[in-house]
């Protein structure tokens, strides 16, 4: 997992500085999943959104083209030797607006909530609520209205690329060291755009470990200094 990783990251890192104005969704994809072979990853899933396709999670089939201003939400994940990664940044295509970067802010202080909160022995629906209850102080939700997070928080990853168990609401299993998730809580506000960071992590006896470092701001999403 930690390989598969490696290769997203470095994938992104190829590929998001080479969005241009006029691009299409099919064009990120394509660039992607060619640095990702070059890498020596097996191409999963690559998604990108753009502008207020980015209010949804998981897609949209709305035409969209790439324009100064634009958020841009990517989903992308792929396999090494049958191990999976699932990493998702957002930035913006131009000048990030005030607006931007507020609501980037709380969606990396909601992701850094519920890595703190995924100790072992807690709740899988523990991330979940710590998640929300950030968001919730911020006027999103409450629980998975929108504009806030309308899915769950985080799921588990290995072999497969969702596996149980999740971090959702009234997820009773234990966290218990060796299982690994994603960490992926979202901000969605239809009409704008969405914010997603996602990073997954594996638990130790002592607590969460990232597999990939988390995006340290707007100005620098892919931790190029």
């Amino acid at each position: 997992m930690q390989i598969a990783t490696d290769i997203t990251i470095a994938a992104y890192r190829h590929t998001v500085p080479r969005l241009e104005a006029g691009m299409q969704p099919a064009d990120f994809r394509a660039m992607m999943d060619g640095a990702t072979r070059a890498l020596g990853g097996r191409p999963v899933f690559s998604m990108a959104l753009f502008g207020p396709a980015s209010a949804f999670p998981h897609g949209s089939s709305a035409p969209q083209i790439l324009k100064e201003g634009d958020t841009v939400l990517m989903d992308c994940g792929c396999a090494v030797e049958g191990y999976q990664s699932d990493i998702s940044r957002t930035v913006v295509y131009g000048t990030p607006s005030a607006r931007q970067r507020e609501v980037w802010a709380i969606e990396r202080a909601a992701q850094m909530a519920a890595f703190e909160a995924a100790q072992p022995g807690a709740h899988c629906g523990d991330v979940d609520k710590a998640a929300r209850a950030l968001l919730e102080s911020h006027g999103f939700g409450p629980g998975y209205q929108v504009p806030g997070l309308p899915h769950r928080t985080g799921h588990g990853i290995g072999m497969d690329g969702h596996e149980s168990p999740n971090f959702v609401k009234d997820e009773a299993t234990r966290i218990a060291p060796g299982m690994c998730f994603s960490n992926e809580p979202g901000i969605y506000i239809y009409g704008e755009f969405g914010v997603r960071l996602e990073d997954c992590l594996w638990i130790a006896e002592d607590g969460p470990r990232w597999f990939s470092t988390p995006s340290a701001s707007l100005d620098d999403p892919l931790g190029l200094g």
